[in-house]
Order: structure tokens, then sequence, then C-alpha cells
């Protein structure tokens, strides 16, 4: 039986003081009309003529590139494997692999797939290849001679913002090893590609999502290389980036895609910026610099208990080598916040229990570009174990996957079988890209913490333009119980009661869905109502709720692109929308969470000197 959810006492004591109460998170919905969208059509079409034109390339050539000066260093890690089969001519690339053969051409072939020919293209391999030592450098270069001899001139794809970006980068931090096996003839090649890459790239412009990461490439790149060509990279980034850094990360130091993976690798290619500066004997600028530490403040908030992010609004979890890589350069010593009231996330911290809620509406206009409807979803860390996790779709994943984005694809609820908010589609998604429209556009969060307890009160209006419907979730994590109690309520809001709709169905299905972390284990016990989850640890946790019907039914995780099976909890019933409805459901160890050790010092402290842990909330 279910305890009815109630926040810890308001008067027990001092310390039971609102944290971050009546938080108000609002964002303007999107309105791409087809005027909009038909202009920016134009737009696009007499840039990219323009491009192609003679007079274009030679702007691309000047100044001329005359060496490597620096080889900034990315911090990610390295999949030796990965390089070990490029050196044999066996590629693994985009979730698919194919042979070119020793000393074959991959890019004088058809792909597997499309996102095989991206992460070809980004030279995503060449990090791992020039692992490889001097047969690794060796490789590398002859691969990069064989695309540039295909595409020195720009062409959509080979050029486009998808893969130039990332080529740039990762070309920049390469150079200066690959002209440790190059003539000076091949260096100069290199060096004049690099430049006229990174000149291309500083020109394009298809929104503030990812300008940062484009203006810090193309710095990179001005870092690595010698002369007035770097310099002429370098110094017009330098100035950009630091307004561009600070229109797209709030004061929380999270990004307003509200990406905590995009930060993530954000924060990674500053730390290459940072590196190859060092290197010319420059200092990274106050600005950038305060960035980097803001962004590293919000890597360690969205850091889960497991080591790796919370997946949310096109942000996979990421790998945890690639976060501890990140944060192993975070000097800061401060613990992680609570809450992140301008992205609009909570983190709920128990014994050996997390919690993380996105508690905000998604990002407007070109910033939603990646985001996900999937208003107050949450993720739940147990002992180590994700067990609750989300779709965590990225742009990485393959097209197919977009409905991934919708709000069934997170641990969230969806009420009359649609969804809060959808991807732009059709000819308006090709020119503006595949925003999202509609959904939640206000999310309200109150929370209470004192020392029973954190209670988290949320509610969005993601539902109201179909169904003129409010959805409340009400979370209380209880640390000494590591129990964590949750109710999702559906009303219509008081002032709206009078005037709903006439057509408005009488009965509403609800599907609360709790999405499971690949390798987490479900079973359903006999009372065909609570559920046994266990994960790699193999500890057993009960989820319990008073839902008319519960099934384990199959479900996708995103993981690096590509979706990986694994299973949901799906809660279904139906309510009627004048009445409101109700779910109840909690998450308990099946053995009690033992005390944690103390130190020898803690348990010789004389008699009496102990504290007794609080009585539970209710």
């Amino acid at each position: 039986m279910l305890r009815t959810l109630a926040a810890p006492d308001a008067e027990s004591g001092s310390d039971s003081a609102p944290v971050g109460a009546g938080s108000v998170l609002t964002r303007r919905p999107e309105r791409a009309g087809p005027v909009t969208a038909a202009w920016a059509a134009v737009r696009g079409r007499l840039a990219h003529e323009w491009r192609s034109t003679a007079l274009y390339g030679l702007m691309l050539d000047r100044p001329r590139a005359t060496g490597i000066a620096a080889r900034p260093r990315d911090p990610r890690p390295v999949d030796l494997l990965v390089g070990r089969h490029a050196l044999a001519g066996e590629w693994i690339l985009g979730g698919a692999t194919f042979d070119a053969g020793p000393e074959g051409d991959p890019f004088d072939q058809p792909s597997p797939s499309r996102r095989t020919a991206v992460e070809l293209h980004r030279f995503s391999w060449l990090p791992a290849l020039l692992a490889q030592e001097a047969p690794g450098r060796r490789e590398a270069l002859r691969l990069f001679l064989s695309w540039q001899a295909l595409f020195d001139r720009p062409t959509p794809f080979a050029w486009g913002l998808e893969v130039l970006e990332r080529r740039v980068f990762n070309l920049a931090c390469g150079a200066r090893a690959l002209a440790d096996a190059a003539s000076d003839a091949e260096t100069a090649v290199l060096a004049q590609s690099l430049a006229r890459q990174a000149r291309y790239l500083a020109r394009l412009d298809d929104g503030p999502a990812r300008l940062c990461e484009r203006l810090t490439a193309v710095a990179v790149a001005g870092t690595a290389l010698d002369g007035p060509a770097g310099e002429a990279l370098l110094a017009p980034a330098l100035d950009r980036l630091p307004a561009a850094l600070d229109a797209a990360i709030t004061p929380d130091g999270a990004l307003r895609t509200r990406s905590p993976e995009q930060g993530l690798e954000l924060l990674l290619d500053l730390i290459a910026l940072d590196d190859g500066l060092l290197q010319r004997g420059r200092v990274l600028p106050e600005p950038i610099a305060r960035a980097l530490d803001r962004l590293g403040a919000a890597l360690r908030f969205f850091t889960l208990a497991d080591g790796r992010l919370m997946r949310m609004n096109g942000g996979e979890a990421a790998s945890a080598d690639r976060v501890a890589a990140a944060l192993d350069m975070d000097d800061a010593s401060a613990p992680p916040f609570d809450h992140a009231p301008h992205v609009g996330v909570h983190r709920l911290t128990g014994a050996s229990m997390q919690l993380a809620v996105d508690a905000g509406p998604a990002p407007d206009g070109a910033w939603s570009i990646a985001a996900c409807a999937q208003p107050l979803s949450v993720e739940i860390v147990c002992g180590g174990d994700r067990l609750i996790t989300n779709s965590g779709w990225s742009p990485d994943a393959d097209g197919s996957a977009a409905a991934l984005r919708l709000t069934a694809a997170g641990s969230t609820v969806s009420l009359g079988g649609g969804s809060a908010g959808e991807p732009l589609s059709g000819a308006t998604a090709r020119v503006l890209g595949p925003r999202l429209k509609g959904g939640a556009t206000r999310v309200i969060a109150r929370r209470q913490q004192n020392e029973t307890g954190v209670w988290l009160e949320l509610s969005h209006d993601g539902w109201m333009a179909t169904l003129g419907l409010m959805h409340e979730r009400r979370l209380f994590l209880d640390p000494a119980l590591d129990e964590l109690r949750g109710e999702d309520l559906f009303e219509r809001p008081p002032e709206d009661a009078a005037k709903a709709a006439t057509g408005t169905p009488r009965q509403i299905p609800y599907a609360a869905r709790f999405h499971l972390a690949p390798g987490v284990r479900a079973s359903l016990a006999r009372d065909k109502r609570s559920v046994l989850l266990r994960g790699a640890s193999d500890r057993g946790w009960w989820f319990r709720n008073d839902a008319p019907d519960v099934t384990i039914e199959p479900s996708f995780v995103v993981e690096a692109g590509e979706p990986r099976r694994t299973q949901q909890i799906v809660l279904t019933g139906r309510f009627d929308p004048d009445a409101g409805g109700r779910v109840r459901w909690k998450l308990t160890p099946v053995e009690p969470t033992p005390p944690p050790r103390l130190p020898l010092r803690r348990r010789e402290a004389a008699p009496g000197s102990a504290v007794a842990p609080p009585e539970p909330g209710a």
C-alpha cells in the first residue's frame, strides 16, 4: 500500500526553509512560418552558390600557411582498438564495420551508412590512428592526402557543418604528428588545407546553437598553424568567442540548448584551446577562462553517481572515462550544487540513491535544434547502478530515431497518447532544422529540504494547448529509508475548469513511463503491480505503484549514436479530465541500506556524544 505523499513539516526547524522555492521557468513558443522558412531557404541557396565560385576559393587561399606551430592536446580518451583496426584497413565507425583493405582508400568507396560517412569525414579516427606511433602516423598521412585529392574543393557534404567543424578540430590537434611523418611539400599541403578549411568554417553560420564550437575549432586551428595564417584565424576567433560563450552559457554553467553532453564536449574543446595557446606562449583570455570554469561546475552537477551524465535534450550519458577526462582537468574543489535554477534541473541525493529531474521548459528557437519534449523526466541512480533513464537521443543518432525526442521516450507522463511537443518536419525542418515546436512553455518548481529529506513539487503546461490539462509531479526522497516516493497528478487549472472544451473526451488515457538503463533486469511480481529491478551490482530495488495496469515493455536508449534495446515500466490508466487523475509510485531497496562505516575516531567518541537519526517524514 502506498503512503500518501506529504511534504516535510515546514515548522520542524530552521533547516526546513524552502530552497529555490517557487522558481518559474518560461520560454516563448517557436513561430517559424512559411515566409521565414522560404527566406531562409533563399539565403542558404545564395550563400551556397557564392561559396562555390572561384573568387570565394581564392579568398580561402590567403594568407598562405607556412607550417605547423603547435600540437593542441585533445583530452578525450582514445580507443586504441579503432586505431589498430584502421591500421589494417578495417574501419569501425558510426556503429558499422567495413573493410577497405590494407592501404585501401575508404574515401573512394561507398560507406555502409550515412553515420559512418559522417564519422569518416570528421576524421574522428585520427586520434586513434596517431596513437599507433610511427606506422599510425604514416598511415594517417596517407589517408589525409587521399582525402585531399578527392575533396579539396568545397562540397555540401564533405564541407558541411555536420562534418567540417569536427574535422578542423581533429586535424588541428593531429597536424603536428602528421607533419612528423611528412615531407616538406606534404607538410605545406597539410598546413594550407587546414587553413582553408578553418577559414571556410569561420564564414559559415547556421545559428547560435553551435557557434561556440565553430569558433573554438577555428581558434584551435589558429594555434596549430604558424605565421600570419595562424594569427589570421586565431585573433578574430578569440575576439568573437567571449560574446558567443556569454550568449550560450547560463549563469549555472549549462548551455542554453540544455544538453549536458554538448556542454561536456565544448568544455573538452576549450581545454584543447587552452593547451594550444600555452604552447604558443599565450594565456587563455579571461572571459573564456571564466566560461571554462562555469562549464566545469555544470559538468560536476550533471555527472551522476555512476560517473556519467544525465540524458536530456539531445545529450547522451557519455562514457565515464570521457567525463572523467574533463573532470580531471577541472581543479575546482567546491562540491556540486543541488539545483541549477537557470537551466531548470534539480538533483536529490539520499544514502545510496540519486535523482536528477528535468524541471525546465525546452529551449526556444534555434537553441531547440536537438531538444526533447520530455518535461519533468527523471534519471535515477541507486547504489551506483543507473536504473531509470531517458532515451538520450542525440544528433549523432540515426534520423529514424527522431521519435526518441517525443514525450513517450522520456521517464515522464504522456497524456491522451500524444506528445508535449515535437520536432519540426517537412520543408520547414529542412531549412530551419528540426527545432522543437509546441510543448511546455512554463514549468514551476518548488523545493523544500530539511533533515527528513527533500520534497520537490513540479508542474508544466505542455498539455494545456491540446487537452487543457496540467501535469504535476511530486517527489519526496527520504534519505533515512533510501526511499523515493512519487506522485503524478493531471488536472485542469481552477480558472480553466469552467471553460473546458466541449469536445474533450470524458476519459483520457495516461501512461507514466520509466525507461530502464541497458543491462537493468526487471521482473514483475505475482501481484502484477510491483517490479523488482536489479542493476550491475545485483542489488534489488522494488518499484511499487497504484496504477490500474502495469506492464514491462521494450524500449530503446541511445549509446554512442546507436539505439540499444532495453525495457520500460509503463503505468497506464484513464481518468475524467474534469475530476482529474493521479498515479502514485515509489522506489525502495529490497534490503535496508547499510549504515555508513564510521572511522575509528568516531567510534571512540565519548558516550552520549552520538546523535540519533531523525524520524523519517510522512
